[in-house]
């Protein structure tokens, strides 16, 4: 992500009830009546961030004029992919929403040959749902005196052996970070991929892998039970949710600046009114403070902004990934 962005999306957030009261939620009314049931759908199974993401918001939204009904619908499976495929002609009416994380949409058309979805023409951006930074953590296998990034690839330099991070997957951005701190200090961290940031974690406190790169979040309970310690963060700036953790830029790698989002879209081709009118109900739900408390717990930002803004921030975050996978020199088949 591009990380300007994150305050004016944040402010964004705040204005939400404002422009409620100010009677724009009124397009219901100018759209029809207030849609039976709204469907979100994730690409991913239940009890995860994702899933837990769109509960939250679905049960703010039954409390407007936008649905009498919100439900969620799980579509896993590919790595998210089935449920961007789903947006493909389904109907256009705002009652069918995908909330999906941005890899989906900014790194996976550069690294699979074969996607059954564009990124641009099968969805229309809606507005934002929250931000996330990245965390790099160590456990047990590591000496106790490595303290930071430089120090930990000094480590893995003089031990090659062990020169490891573990990742959520294969071609995500946790992935990509650990490989690009390995060039910067121009060493091959090993990668080894798993099917989600929490088994990595179990692994590391375990021993079998020395570090793991994954959203911040992730880390909180096994760094507060003194079973594994934050080396570095990927925002702009330090993390609310790793008190006093440098950023990997504080530590000499200006590059590495990433952050992620979730973002709420509709089927490519939906009129602006009813994309303007889903906005409307979206954002309000994002600001409400069972919505905002709810994704803190789990190291996230709920950040809500325009369709404008979100458009913009996808082309953004598109283009400068298309180079970062190619000098990685990554595919979805390697």
């Amino acid at each position: 992500m591009t990380h300007h962005n994150r305050r004016t999306f944040v402010r964004a957030a705040g204005a939400a009830s404002a422009l409620a009261a100010l009677g724009l939620s009124g397009r219901a009314g100018a759209q029809g009546t207030t849609l039976d049931t709204v469907k979100i759908i994730t690409g991913f199974p239940p009890g995860g961030t994702s899933d837990t993401l769109c509960r939250r918001v679905a049960e703010n939204l039954r409390n407007g004029t936008y649905t009498k009904t919100a439900l969620v619908e799980n579509k896993a499976g590919a790595g998210g992919q089935i449920a961007v495929q789903s947006m493909k002609g389904a109907a256009t009416d705002g009652s069918v929403l995908l909330q999906t994380p941005a890899s989906m949409l900014m790194i996976y058309p550069h690294i699979y040959k074969k996607l059954s979805y564009d990124a641009f023409a099968d969805v229309t951006a809606v507005s934002l749902a929250c931000t996330f930074d990245f965390g790099f953590c160590v456990g047990p296998a590591v000496p106790e005196a490595i303290k930071t990034i430089p120090e930990f690839l000094a480590w893995c330099k003089a031990n090659p052996e062990k020169a490891n991070f573990g990742s959520p997957a294969a071609g995500s951005v946790p992935h990509f970070i650990g490989v690009l701190l390995g060039k910067a200090a121009g060493i091959e961290l090993k990668h080894v991929a798993y099917r989600g940031t929490q088994p990595a974690i179990q692994d590391m406190v375990g021993g079998q892998v020395q570090a793991v790169s994954g959203p911040v979040g992730e880390f909180t309970q096994q760094v507060a039970a003194g079973k594994a310690r934050y080396l570095g963060v990927s925002g702009a700036t330090q993390s609310r949710f790793a008190p006093g953790v440098p950023t990997f830029a504080e530590q000499g790698y200006k590059d590495l600046v990433f952050s992620e989002w979730f973002g709420f879209y509709a089927p490519g081709g939906t009129p602006d009114a009813v994309v303007q009118r889903a906005n409307t109900a979206l954002r309000a739900a994002l600001a409400a403070k069972d919505v905002v408390d709810g994704l803190a717990v789990m190291g996230l930002e709920s950040t809500s902004s325009t369709p404008a803004e979100l458009t913009k921030l996808l082309k953004e975050s598109y283009d400068r990934w298309g180079p970062i996978v190619k000098q990685i020199g990554f595919t979805a088949d390697s």
